[in-house]
Parts: structure tokens; sequence; C-alpha cells
């Protein structure tokens, strides 16, 4: 009986294994979508990525994506979809929320060759976040720099942040909670904070709380839960990021120098189990609120305004990844406030991780099955003829 289940199992793997090969073997399909302004064609580029978290483009038209989960950097041919690992990759911890989070390119990075990395260290008994520099040779990281260790230790895999963001020479850094929800307020050390930096890691002199006693000179902002979206919008100099509210109460917020934004002090959800967070109240004295709140949580990851071509319609649009909803967020701005909200592609693309803007203006979507998936305008014309053909 033994011997028999192990030769079917033997069999299905075999079967399995050739059903996958023939899978691969195919053509990538594209598939349609409409939505409120424009229908929306979606083609996976690549697969078999541990959970994308960013994908950033470089100037020989290839880019790279941050694998989280397997704490990788993977480089990407955007017309073959063929992925090669990058040697080089300094160690990190790849547990639970932990990993490789974000990468970032230097504004003169066609210059000076320098990239940054967000990941974690440590282990399950004791991690952090750090900021890495490095250069690329072929595809190996070479001359990789330590610029910034947060000081937001914590025996939690959870709640990193690990967002980054330039603003011209200064680099802005995303830090969550850690589970270490009161540390949010305590701004002796970086857990629930967004730090700024100029671009060798060394703190800017007109950073909000320099030279105040027991405050950790790199913090813009603080009193954040999980941030995992950070954007700059050049257009309206404004600094957007999002983050997760516990039972309800993600919230997008204008990050202004030397903010708080309240967490765990205020807050729009809840605890898990139905109880009040804080206080109890959505709003205090000096705190800043948040811009939009989503409620039910979608669980946003990735951020970006959208300023290409292919879908002019979005022009200065927010684009959300939401992960607890399978969407695709889409926020109208308007005098920096929210004025619509539309879901897109609900339930047909997995959990959304990352968004990015391709170099030719295509939306470039990181998915929890492991899927880089390219967005463009469908063709109106055509779509006619289809629907006339059939």
């Amino acid at each position: 009986m033994q011997a028999h289940l192990q030769f079917e199992d033997r069999l299905y793997g075999t079967l399995l294994g050739l059903v996958l090969a023939i899978v691969a073997a195919l053509p990538v399909a594209a598939d349609t979508y409409p939505s409120e302004r424009v229908s929306i064609e979606t083609t996976v580029i690549a697969d078999g990525v541990e959970r994308p978290t960013d994908m950033e483009f470089l100037p020989d038209g290839t880019a790279l994506v941050a694998a989280r989960r397997a704490g990788m950097i993977y480089r990407l041919d955007l017309q073959s979809g063929a992925l090669t690992p990058l040697d080089g990759i300094p160690e990190n911890f790849h547990e639970g929320d932990a990993g490789m989070h974000n990468i970032a390119l230097h504004p003169d990075f066609a210059d000076n060759g320098w990239l940054y990395l967000a990941y974690s260290i440590g282990s399950e008994i004791r991690s952090t976040i750090v900021v890495d520099r490095a250069k690329l040779n072929g595809n190996r990281l070479v001359d990789v720099e330590r610029l910034f260790a947060a000081d937001a230790w914590s025996d939690s895999t959870w709640h990193n942040g690990g967002r980054l963001e330039f603003v011209d020479e200064y680099l802005f850094v995303t830090i969550g909670d850690r589970s270490r929800r009161d540390r949010s307020q305590d701004r002796a050390n970086h857990t629930g904070s967004i730090v700024r930096l100029h671009d060798d890691g060394r703190v800017p002199a007109d950073n909000p709380f320099v030279g105040e006693k027991d405050v950790r000179p790199e913090i813009w902002s603080y009193g954040h839960r999980n941030p995992q979206g950070l954007v700059w919008d050049p257009a309206t100099e404004t600094l957007w990021s999002h983050e997760h509210g516990p039972r309800g109460g993600d919230e997008l917020n204008r990050i202004e120098r030397g903010s708080n934004y309240g967490w765990p002090v205020t807050s729009w959800g809840f605890e898990y189990d139905g109880g009040p967070i804080g206080m109890g109240i959505v709003a205090k004295e000096n705190v800043t609120a948040p811009t939009w709140v989503w409620t039910p949580s979608i669980g946003p990851s990735g951020l970006l305004v959208y300023r290409g071509s292919e879908f002019p319609e979005w022009q200065g649009n927010l684009l959300v990844g939401s992960m607890a909803y399978v969407h695709l967020n889409r926020l109208v701005v308007r005098d920096g406030q929210i004025i619509n909200e539309e879901r897109l592609l609900p339930g047909a693309l997995g959990r959304i991780r990352f968004v990015a803007e391709g170099p030719t203006g295509a939306i470039f979507l990181g998915s929890d099955t492991g899927q880089i998936i390219k967005l463009t305008r469908k063709d109106e014309s055509a779509m006619a003829s289809e629907a006339r053909a059939n």
C-alpha cells in the first residue's frame, strides 16, 4: 500500500511538472479590464519572485526587483522576462515581514552609480532596519557602505516599514513601530518614524529635532505605525506616505517637517479584539490628521504619483497597492485633497506589493503570486474590432 502511494505521489509530481513546463512555454497572454476612464490591458512579464516589494528601472533598459521574502534582488530583462539574481547581496534577515524591502537610485545615478537598499538585519530574537548604498558591476553589488542603522530593535519580525524616497539630495526612510507601539511617541529611538538623511548618511543640520536632548536627530516625522508607501511629487512639492492601521484606519498622510501623526494615541482603527486604540480618539491637538482613511483596511503597500503618458487620464493620481482587498487603488488629488477613489482590477492580480511607473509610462505591479505585471492602455479601436468579430 505504501509503495502504491509513493508511486502515485511520484506520478502526480511528474505530471504536475509536465503541466507547469507546458504552461511556462505558452505565449504570455494579455487580459483586459475596464475602469472609469480607460480600459486596462495586463500582461505578466515575469514570474517566480517571492514577495516582490520594489522595482527600479535602470538606464540600460533593465530593472532591479527586490524580493523581500527571499532577501534577494534580481535584474529583470523587460523584453524576455528573464530574472538574474545579483551577487554580493548583503546578508539580511528575511522572515515574517522582514527581508529586502526597497531599492532607490540616487538622483544622479547615471553619473555616480549609487543605488540604495533598505533591508532587515539580525534574527528572530532581535532585528532592525538598515540602509546601505552600493554600486552595480554587471550583476554584482560592489562598494557596499552602511549609511544608517535604525535604533528600532525588536524581537518582532513585523511592522518594519523600509521604504526609501529621494527628495533632491535628501534620502527619506520609513521605519515601522516594530510591534512596539508605545515607542512611536518616544523620539529617543527611531521606531515609528520617517527619517531624513544626506545621500551619504549624514544628518542634515536643518532636520527638525537636531540639538534637542534625548531626541534622535535623523527623525523628520513620528507617530507612525507601519508606513509601507512613500513618494515625492515634485509637481506639488508633496511627500506622501501611507501606513497600515490596525482593524481599520489605514492612513494616507502628507509628511511634513517635525509632525506627529498620532500613533498609538490617536487612530481611526480598533484593536483586533474590538477595543479602542490609545485614547479612543481620532484627533488631538498637535497631531497631524490623515488626508485619507481606509476603513475597512485595504492593507496598502506601494505608492506612486502617476505622471506618465500611457494613461493621461490619471495624471497626478495616486496609485496604491491593496493586499487585503487585492486591487489597485486609484486616488484623484485636487488641491491636496482626495476627491475620488476607484478600485481597479479587483481580485484579478493577487495581493499587490509595489506599484512602479516604467520609462514609457506603463505601470508595473508586483504581486504575492510572484508575478511582475505590466499595465498598458487597451486600444479602444482594437476593442471595437474584437467586439464586431465576436
